[in-house]
């Protein structure tokens, strides 16, 4: 079963993006409100960037029969358990703890904070689908490869959701929270 989940594909709006002038991306890293804590964060969705990446790519190279099903199988349940556990726990730790500190610091967050909160949902429903998808794939491998290969592009089409999602709200999340940031002297 094909599940299609909508995926935000227009930036946020300008007036969410305001302090974005006045604090370019490019500047971030030198400017004297940035601290460790951003530096980790920033450094956490590199890390999801790099693990969506990976996860479609393996799936491609399994499907033009450049990878072994096993093998496959095993980078499969490995990178793809590391993608969704820390997708979930980052989520809800921005949820519970980051989102609410920036809000109560400026209510321009807050603005930006439901399409922020929809795009979680969004990838709530497509790393739940993807995590079918994959644990049946992997199943498949031992009972019938070409049933598994079938079941792969499914996967397939779960990773490159995951990858184009990522991309977008990461940004997003990132232009308005780091300015956010660095203008209120946050996360020191």
């Amino acid at each position: 079963m094909t599940t299609t989940t909508a995926i935000r594909t227009a930036p946020l709006p300008e007036d969410m993006r305001v302090l974005l002038a006045d604090y370019p991306r490019d500047d971030w890293s030198e400017h004297p409100n940035f601290k460790r804590a951003t530096e980790q964060w920033l450094g956490a969705h590199a890390m999801f960037r790099r693990l969506s990446a990976l996860v479609r790519s393996d799936v491609e190279t399994y499907l033009d029969k450049n990878h072994d099903a096993a093998g496959y199988a095993a980078r499969l349940g490995h990178f793809g358990n590391l993608l969704v556990a820390n997708l979930h726990g980052h989520h809800h730790w921005e949820d519970r703890s980051y989102f609410p500190e920036l809000a109560a610091a400026d209510p321009r967050f807050e603005a930006g904070l439901e399409v922020l909160e929809q795009d979680h949902a969004a990838l709530d429903g497509i790393l739940d689908t993807f995590t079918r998808q994959a644990n049946r794939m992997i199943k498949l491998v031992q009972l019938d490869e070409a049933a598994a290969r079938e079941e792969a592009a499914m996967v397939h089409q779960g990773a490159a959701q995951i990858e184009t999602l990522l991309t977008r709200h990461l940004g997003d999340e990132e232009d308005l929270a780091v300015p956010i940031i660095l203008h209120h002297k946050l996360r020191g």
